[in-house]
């Protein structure tokens, strides 16, 4: 697979997302669209309204410091806007739009910076909220809000008690009771996304698991067990969950079916490679699980399953293929990133 194909691959709209947009015209707007998913979302968004024949914009907001990616994009016919949102004269000069999906925040550098963390996971929320009140969003958000959960149990439902472990997590649970409290006052309609962990084959847990199998290096097994979902699933989940949001605000994980070992993980990837894996550590009985029936009872099930994902990851790292550099750390248990 080349790179182009890869970003074909996760932006390739399905007929269950076009159908949304069909029924929720108008334009998008994506603020925070610069990160790991942003872009191939909007492309997502731009071919189903394409498909669909549809009007409308997609516009894509964040500071873009890679200039590269924000001119891929508008080459792509998406409506590049660079704006810094936490300064408050640049959110009120955006456009209005009737979609919001809201992906701006912080996760690494927290442990250096938590004043920062703070900052992008609550301050630009209120002033979101505030900004865009009465719209239908969905804020994306992570199952770190929710407590580490016993293996066997098959994760975290919505319906659960929250628990967030460390300053990430407790400023992402902020984001969503302000969202939430927009939802109960302001008439927005909002559906709160708790993902983890969206891949694909440049980053993510499948891929800092290869390496590390690949190069020898001992694979840590402290959080012996995680989600994973395809980003191009996540994609769809996210442009399909509009139709979701709601007052008072709904909830929705967003991963893949099964709970994966990274001991058998790291041993698929062995065989693979041709390799014995190292290990580092013994497994906790516990681990940052989350439950995505509800979504998958929606949605139906991902279109690309574990299997896939791991010939397509071993496949990648063989080829050469170019990759982000940018570790998950997802084997953190004690919320410090």
């Amino acid at each position: 697979m080349t790179e182009a194909e890869l970003d074909e691959r996760l932006s390739r709209p399905t007929p269950g997302a076009i159908e949304v947009l069909r029924r929720l015209p108008g334009d998008l707007l994506v603020l925070g669209a610069g990160g790991k998913m942003g872009p191939s979302l909007c492309r997502m968004a731009r071919r189903a309204l394409d498909a669909g024949g549809l009007p409308g914009r997609v516009l894509a907001v964040s500071r873009f410091g890679e200039l590269g990616r924000a001119a891929a994009l508008a080459r792509d016919g998406v409506v590049v806007l660079q704006a810094d949102l936490l300064d408050p004269d640049a959110l009120a000069r955006l456009p209005d739009a009737p979609n919001i999906l809201f992906m701006a925040g912080q996760k690494f550098g927290t442990r250096d910076a938590p004043h920062r963390t703070w900052a992008m996971n609550a301050i630009v929320p209120a002033r979101v909220a505030e900004r865009y009140a009465g719209r239908r969003t969905v804020v994306f958000s992570t199952g770190n809000v929710y407590p580490l959960t016993p293996v066997a149990s098959g994760g975290a439902v919505e319906a659960g008690p929250t628990a967030p472990v460390g300053e990430y997590a407790m400023s992402c649970l902020a984001r969503e009771r302000i969202f939430e409290h927009a939802a109960a006052t302001a008439a927005s309609r909002v559906l709160l996304f708790r993902l983890n962990y969206a891949v694909e084959l440049r980053y993510g847990v499948l891929l800092d698991t290869a390496r590390r199998v690949r190069n020898g290096e001992p694979v840590p097994l402290a959080m012996g067990h995680v989600n994973v979902i395809w980003q191009g699933d996540a994609n769809d989940r996210a442009l399909r969950a509009l139709e979701c949001a709601a007052a008072p605000a709904a909830v929705l994980n967003v991963t893949g079916p099964e709970t994966v070992s990274i001991r058998w993980l790291a041993r698929r990837f062995g065989e693979r490679f041709g390799v014995t894996p190292r290990f580092e550590g013994t497994e906790a009985p516990d681990a940052l699980l989350s439950n995505a029936g509800e979504a998958n009872r929606r949605f139906g099930p991902p279109a690309v399953e574990i299997e896939t994902l791991i010939g397509w990851t071993a496949e990648w790292l063989e080829s050469g293929g170019r990759t982000l550099d940018k570790p998950t750390r997802f084997e953190v248990r004690d919320g410090q990133f």
